[in-house]
């Protein structure tokens, strides 16, 4: 289904850039699922969770956007230490 709509660009670029979005469609979806699970997330806590462990990891599986910083910015992979590849667990 194609529609049209009226976004602003620069708010639009903010959110690929972001993101990583490859399409603007991409970073629009990506924005809206975000949203409905911040929502989600909002409805539960309000009602008091009481879920499983496994119930809370279905419910807050990781999106696009949860690799963002506290920036808002896309987050590298971890880095090794200096002197050599990574300790196990890190």
């Amino acid at each position: 289904m194609k529609m049209t709509m009226h976004i602003n660009e620069d708010v639009l670029d903010r959110v690929m850039k972001v993101t990583g979005a490859k399409s603007k469609t991409q970073a629009v979806e990506i924005a809206l699922t975000e949203m409905a699970r911040r929502h989600k997330m909002k409805e539960l806590f309000n009602a008091g969770l009481g879920l499983t462990p496994e119930e809370l990891k279905v419910e807050f599986a990781p999106t696009a956007a949860d690799a963002l910083d506290d920036h808002g910015l896309k987050v590298a992979e971890d880095k090794e230490p200096y002197g050599g590849p990574a300790a196990p667990g890190q």
